[in-house]
């Protein structure tokens, strides 16, 4: 598994419009739960999809049971389940997602042969990685102490 550059980072996150989450939380302390709902707060449409929650909302959306169940406009998803569990969500998303751009593998996730299954029908794939975090990281926005560190200041 190779580290995507930064470039290909920031086309995916600049080019993507609405994000299906797979194992979404209620909790809000989860992983999960806050790096959806940051996504939302940054523009993103978010599709929440956890069948033990189906029917009930989040962010401003129905939760969704299966990925069959999101809205076809789905560009990206975002995987929040162990890495075992990938390829029937990888073989979903690649059937009902006319529109899939990207398949992204939260920190910890990992599936070489559902990566390459997906890569070789055109979408990119990001493994062990967290949108939050390279969003933050990739424009700017990570901060230090209460310094964003994408400012340099000669007080520091």
């Amino acid at each position: 598994m190779t580290r995507p550059s930064d470039a290909t980072l920031k086309t995916i996150l600049e080019r993507t419009k609405t994000i299906a989450v797979v194992g979404v939380s209620m909790n809000e302390i989860r992983p999960s739960f806050y790096v959806a709902r940051y996504l939302k707060l940054k523009g993103y449409r978010v599709i929440p999809v956890n069948p033990g929650h189906a029917g009930e909302t989040l962010f401003g959306e129905t939760i969704r049971a299966t990925l069959a169940d999101c809205p076809p406009e789905v560009d990206m998803v975002d995987i929040f389940r162990r890495s075992e569990a990938v390829p029937p969500i990888v073989d979903e998303a690649l059937a009902v997602f006319p529109k899939l751009k990207t398949i992204w593998m939260q920190i910890g996730v990992s599936h070489p042969q559902a990566a390459e299954k997906a890569r070789a029908q055109g979408v990119d794939v990001i493994e062990n990685l967290c949108p939050k975090m390279e969003y933050q990281r990739l424009f700017g926005e990570l901060r230090m102490g209460g310094i964003n560190t994408g400012i340099l200041s000669s007080r520091l």
